[in-house]
């Protein structure tokens, strides 16, 4: 249990790193969104602003969010721009993980 709290910790310091970023986040219901972060808690959930979603033909009913909430248990996948990464930081991160 210890061992999977400190890897949430490690994208939870991750994600911190990223707020006022764009990110893609999918949903395990299929929807796709993309905004900018504004917030992120220890527990995953997601706030993001300049809500988009990614197939709005699919979802017309989502087409006038802009903002929204994201539990983090009904996230699937998190796509982050490369470029927004500081992957120094997150190597040393995850080599203290390791040890």
């Amino acid at each position: 249990k210890e061992k999977k709290s400190k890897k949430k910790m490690l994208f939870y310091s991750i994600f911190k790193t990223l707020v006022n970023k764009e990110i893609a986040v999918e949903l395990k219901n299929d929807i796709a969104l993309t905004g900018k972060l504004h917030s992120v808690d220890q527990y995953l959930n997601i706030k993001l602003l300049d809500t988009k979603v990614v197939n709005p033909e699919r979802y017309p009913q989502l087409t006038a969010m802009t903002s929204v909430f994201i539990r983090g248990s009904v996230v699937r996948y998190i796509q982050l721009n490369k470029d927004d990464l500081d992957l120094d930081l997150l190597q040393d991160a995850a080599r203290k993980q390791v040890t």
